[in-house]
């Protein structure tokens, strides 16, 4: 083992355990607005609740994110010189326009939401989540049209041995991107999905226990609440299924233009073959549905990694253009396997959560083993999304920037085994007590649920006007003593 591998090792437990944040901050962000929206509109109270509580689980994670990212900046310099030298000039207007306008414009309101509740006009404290959120999703744009850059190179000329960018609007609309954002952004919805199911599983279930009998109306109402979380979560998970399914169908015919290695890596394809068959799992074969979903044609030819070997052997020279087999073909199925899974729990929880027909018909009981079903499948779209990274960035090997950059040529020529053996011993050590204070912070905020709601003041003429027997903003300010961040 040298310094190349063990770099590698590095960033890659760092990027994994970093992107273990990102699309739950993606996907959590927009939910924690939506139900502030309803509270806007609504006035009711348990929307008001929810937001809160969520809204804690959203800032817990958004930290972590902040924390775990900046280290992945650093190890451009320290372990990558080589690629940050011939990159630096095209990454450097996505990288700049991601820090300088998204992040700061998704960490300042995010700041002004957190301290504004009783300072600032609901309405204006209401935009100032979505503008978050909004920087989320734009900072998501601009760092994945930089990952698509280095996997379809556009928009750029070779100077002196460095990549010069000719075209920023080619840059950030590379074909790769396009089909890029849409599939990860929709994946971090299922994940953010996901782990609002498992919560409101669990409380659910925990509410039932310490009512069995559901006599108490004060319990009836508490687990009627996360109803609407649930139903709400359920449909952002099945709506982003379908999302990630087209993308990736998208992707899936760029891969067969742009990095035909990889597609047939996923696929275990060692010749070139016209109808290519597609292998869902080892010895079952669906034939010609490779060739179709690769270029629409049934008949079509799909390259395979030995044949490509000799190819790219012919082109860049003598050297091994093949990733890890069996980690990019396991990883591809996993990928599908779980994602599926989740969205599946989503469309069957919305049918048994459906409303019974007829306006006055009360709605139906989230049975008890969906709720445990929803808790122990928490893992299942996080364990997706990562197996899906690991199938676009193995995949990639031995290129760092497909077509001109090896891996092997990317590494810092300065840094030795030693050097980067102790970074990457203190990185997994301090990851490994992050790993653990967020856990701990997580499940000690979804036990404790969300706070009791303090008793109504006696109603007043100058208090009434609301729905429930006063304003809105009056539910906020009865709130703010206990519900405070």
């Amino acid at each position: 083992m040298d310094a190349l591998d063990l770099a590698r090792w590095q960033f890659g437990v760092t990027t994994v355990y970093h992107f273990l944040f990102v699309p739950l901050t993606i996907g959590l962000g927009v939910f924690v607005a939506g139900l502030q929206t309803a509270w806007h509109r609504t006035g009711k109270e348990h929307y008001l609740r929810l937001t809160k509580f969520f809204g804690k689980l959203f800032l817990i994670n958004f930290a972590m994110g902040v924390v775990t990212g900046i280290v992945q900046e650093f190890q451009f310099g320290m372990n990558w010189s080589e690629y940050s030298v011939f990159v630096g000039d095209v990454f450097g207007a996505p990288l700049a326009l991601e820090a300088l306008l998204a992040f700061f414009l998704e960490s300042t309101f995010l700041g002004l939401w957190i301290f504004g509740w009783d300072k600032l006009p609901k309405r204006i404290h209401l935009a100032t989540i979505w503008a978050a959120v909004i920087g989320s999703n734009l900072s998501a744009y601009f760092i994945l049209a930089a990952n698509a850059w280095m996997k379809h190179p556009v928009g750029y000329e070779v100077v002196d041995g460095k990549a010069r960018m000719t075209d920023l609007w080619a840059v950030l609309t590379n074909s790769t991107a396009l089909a890029q954002v849409p599939h990860v952004v929709g994946a971090a919805f299922v994940v953010a999905g996901g782990f609002v199911l498992a919560v409101c599983g669990y409380r659910i279930l925990q509410e039932r226990r310490a009512d069995p009998d559901r006599t108490r109306p004060m319990r009836r109402g508490a687990t009627d609440m996360w109803r609407t979380p649930m139903r709400a979560a359920l449909v952002m998970t099945a709506i982003a299924g379908a999302v990630v399914a087209g993308s990736g169908d998208m992707s899936a015919k760029l891969l067969h233009e742009q990095q035909p290695m990889k597609l047939a890596a996923a696929e275990g394809l060692r010749h070139d073959t016209a109808g290519a068959p597609f292998s869902p799992v080892p010895g079952v074969k669906v034939p010609m549905l490779l060739s179709f979903l690769a270029t629409g044609d049934p008949q079509a030819v799909v390259h395979g990694t030995e044949d490509l070997q000799a190819r790219f052997t012919q082109q860049f020279g003598p050297a091994d253009y093949r990733p890890n087999l069996p980690v990019v073909f396991w990883s591809f199925r996993v990928m599908i396997v779980f994602g599926m899974s989740t969205v599946g729990l989503s469309v069957l929880g919305l049918w048994l959560t459906r409303r019974r027909r007829g306006k006055q018909a009360p709605p139906r009981e989230t049975p008890s083993w969906l709720a445990r079903v929803c808790v122990l499948a928490l893992p299942l779209p996080t364990v997706a999304m990562i197996s899906g990274w690991l199938l676009s960035e193995i995949g990639r090997q031995p290129w760092t920037v497909q077509g001109e950059l090896l891996t092997a040529a990317s590494v810092s020529p300065g840094v030795s085994l030693g050097e980067v053996a102790v970074s990457l011993a203190v990185f997994t050590a301090l990851y490994g007590a992050l790993a653990l204070a967020e856990a701990v912070l997580l499940v000690r905020h979804v036990k404790a649920g969300p706070e009791p709601v303090p008793a109504r003041r006696p109603e007043t003429p100058s208090s009434s006007g609301g729905r429930d027997g006063g304003s809105a903003e009056d539910a906020t300010a009865r709130l703010q003593p206990t519900l405070m961040y």
